[in-house]
């Protein structure tokens, strides 16, 4: 989803949000440091298929997800990692790596992790390498409805 995409459905829906440019970053981390947000409000977006059916587990930069808790959570059998390949042509227009957790834009469930949903405020890949967006959670939470639960853990 280009961030034009993105940018009209959060004003259709009359979400308060700010657009951050930032230099080409491409990990969480680098992207964090470049567009001085902290890594626990930075919100990641990792594709997983649970049981074969594509899903986003959305987690701060700065944590791990846990495939076990992931499935646990899921009531499913199985949680691995998704390639990119096989996952990249659901995204038209957006760069590897930088989809935004809005799964219910692309019938895809939505699993978040239970700290992100402790912040005021996230940003997330607005579908490119150079821009995040930063809006209430609250609002985040309206939008996507994602299942909230403890996916992920923090690296020591």
């Amino acid at each position: 989803m280009p961030v034009e995409k993105l940018r009209k459905y959060l004003d259709e829906h009359n979400i308060k949000y700010v657009s951050i440019k930032h230099s080409l970053a491409y990990t969480a981390q680098e992207i964090a440091a470049s567009a001085h947000i902290h890594g626990k409000e930075l919100a990641k977006t990792v594709i997983v298929k649970v049981d074969d059916r594509m899903t986003m587990a959305v987690l701060p930069a700065n944590y791990k997800i846990d495939l076990k808790l992931l499935s646990e959570a899921a009531g499913a059998k199985h949680a691995e990692l998704a390639d990119e390949q096989e996952f990249q042509s659901l995204f038209p227009g957006c760069a590897p790596g930088a989809m935004p957790p809005f799964g219910n834009l692309y019938d895809m469930d939505v699993f978040v992790d239970v700290s992100l949903s402790e912040d005021e405020e996230i940003a997330f890949n607005a579908g490119s390498h150079t821009e995040l967006i930063r809006l209430s959670y609250k609002d985040f939470d309206t939008l996507v409805k994602p299942r909230v639960t403890r996916l992920a853990v923090k690296p020591k």
